[in-house]
């Protein structure tokens, strides 16, 4: 890996708490409009600038991306934001309900993405690249930072702790009761340690944000052809800004999923032919099912839950993607069963990340449909499958808590 400091515009600390937002894809259109109205500061405003506008306006529509240019420019102007004065690297912890991850934010090389030193385990769609393609153009920044994991290393480990004795840069809970903790590392010492660190660091994994990484990759990669010769490789645009967590510190939660309806079927044909895709069915259960194990379903249809356990194969069983809960769910039953044969693009099923209770699935599910609760799937299952270079069906894995948009921006064009 080469994962390098970076200069970073960031906002200054009495401001941070309020600048602070989820990223950007986990609001629709009218929940990001809300937000933005409730708080007209927050780097949401930039980073969905279709909410400075009607609803019924093209969100896609140029003036649109000038608008978060303009609104970025005006925050830089106003105080919110500061440039920081020297390379860096910063450390990110995030900290809820007992539990906390501590990330090393860092410039990661675009080489280290392009020939999978960075590894993928999910396809994106073109569609979704093109948003934050224009976005990233327009502001000249990167701003949405991608989530990688690594593998546990000791000596690290004892940096990011000795580094956190240190005073913070930022400390605050945020709406969703998430601490947002995040240091400076800004002595030289310090930061050769930490580069010198991760230039042992193998590899790292996209644990969150593939679709940020593909649309950073691609502005990159076209900047730098434009650059044409002469380039030293230390041009901000030959680097992706990121967190990089240790494995053993992330929550992974389930990705359930919801078809709107049963596929023709009514309650009873539905839960039989389940039964012929190899899986053993409980009678109508009176509490909702969730999963705490792997091969453990809950199927909710016409008002009652089912536990749905898987009854093995040989075949697939081994196989890193096959063996894959999401996999099974979708190879056996929501394929053969309810027809959704493209998970990515059927408009009958839909996602809920594991975030959102039982109460949730039922209320998506209705009269009409059915929903599927999982066990979540491991980040060592995760890694098996980019290991194997391999990809895992959409929507497998949901991390909690989310990382925060607008702690850190690295500016790679100059848009004045």
């Amino acid at each position: 890996m080469r994962a390098v400091p970076f200069a970073c515009l960031r906002p200054n600390p009495d401001k941070a708490a309020g600048f602070a937002s989820l990223p950007y894809d986990v609001f629709d259109r009218a929940e990001a409009a809300a937000y933005v109205a409730a708080h007209p500061g927050s780097f949401l405003a930039i980073d969905r600038p279709e909410t400075a506008f009607a609803p019924e306006h093209d969100m896609y529509a140029d003036d649109v991306y000038d608008a978060a240019r303009r609104i970025l420019e005006e925050r830089a102007a106003d105080g919110t934001l500061m440039r920081d004065p020297n390379k860096c690297y910063y450390l990110y912890r995030l900290a809820q309900n007992g539990r906390s991850q501590t990330g090393i934010v860092a410039a990661c090389a675009l080489d280290d993405y392009t020939d999978g030193t960075i590894k993928r385990h999910e396809l994106t769609r073109c569609d979704k690249e093109d948003d934050r393609v224009r976005h990233i153009q327009a502001t000249g920044c990167q701003t949405g930072p991608i989530f990688l994991a690594y593998r546990d290393d000791p000596t690290l480990s004892f940096l990011v702790a000795a580094a956190k004795e240190a005073e913070p840069l930022y400390d605050f809970e945020d709406a969703e009761g998430v601490r947002q903790t995040v240091w400076r590392i800004g002595r030289p010492e310090a930061v050769e340690a930490f580069e010198l660190m991760l230039a042992r660091m193998p590899c790292a994994y996209i644990a969150d944000g593939h679709h940020r990484a593909a649309s950073a990759a691609r502005v990159c990669a076209q900047m730098r052809k434009e650059a044409g010769d002469g380039l030293t490789g230390d041009e901000p645009f030959n680097y992706l800004l990121c967190v990089l967590f240790p494995a053993s510190e992330l929550t992974v939660l389930p990705y359930n999923r919801v078809v709107a309806d049963m596929g023709g079927l009514d309650a009873e044909e539905l839960w039989r032919a389940v039964e012929k895709a190899n899986f053993d069915v409980s009678e109508p259960l009176d509490e909702p099912v969730w999963p705490d194990e792997k091969g453990v379903f809950g199927m909710y249809a016409n008002g009652s839950w089912r536990r749905l356990a898987w009854l093995g194969d040989e075949r697939t069983d081994t196989d890193p993607v096959a063996s894959l809960d999401a996999s099974r769910l979708q190879d056996r039953v929501l394929g053969p069963v309810l027809g959704i044969a493209d998970p990515r693009c059927d408009p009958r099923i839909s996602f809920v990340g594991g975030n959102a209770g039982p109460d949730e699935l039922e209320r998506r599910a209705g009269d009409a449909g059915v929903a599927f609760s999982l066990c979540a799937t491991s980040v060592a299952d995760l890694m098996g499958v980019a290991d194997a270079g391999l990809l895992m069906p959409p929507k497998s894995t949901w991390f909690e808590p989310k990382l925060r948009s607008g702690l850190f921006i690295r500016k790679i064009a100059d848009k004045k």
